[in-house]
């Protein structure tokens, strides 16, 4: 069984609303750096690099937001993989709040190479390396 990938987010004033709670669309950002830091961390792909020729696009994405975060909150934010194929990745996520779940999911990414000029993208298989890190994180839940 794998591991999750695990960061700690404080909860700061521009993320949240004039309520103080996170404003939803901020829970969304706070899971793309998730996702930049796996790659970086994890799976020894920075983000400035994998951009230059190519991508990890969403392509599918569900969220169940379940309780408010608040300003100050440490959030404890977890990333595992469900399914890897060829050329995507399925991964689930939540963010916790001590002990309760403020936002979970799952989310699909594909990879993809650029044409030269940008004007086209294609899928492309993962690559070894980056296939066998992904498996680390492989947990069914």
């Amino acid at each position: 069984m794998g591991a999750e990938f695990i960061k700690i987010e404080k909860v700061r004033f521009q993320h949240t609303d004039a309520a103080g709670i996170v404003f939803y669309p901020r829970f969304l950002e706070m899971l793309n750096g998730l996702v930049e830091d796996w790659f970086e961390e994890a799976l020894h792909l920075p983000f400035k690099a994998l951009h230059q020729t190519a991508g990890v696009p969403t392509v599918d994405l569900q969220v169940q937001f379940k309780k408010a975060a608040r300003l100050g909150d440490l959030l404890t934010k977890k990333l595992w993989v469900i399914t890897i194929g060829n050329s995507s990745v399925v991964y689930g996520f939540c963010f916790m709040n001590t002990n309760e779940i403020c936002i979970q999911g799952q989310a699909t990414l594909v990879f993809v190479k650029y044409t030269e000029d940008k004007s086209a993208i294609f899928s492309q298989h993962w690559t070894a390396e980056l296939k066998s890190g992904m498996e680390l994180y492989l947990i069914n839940k």
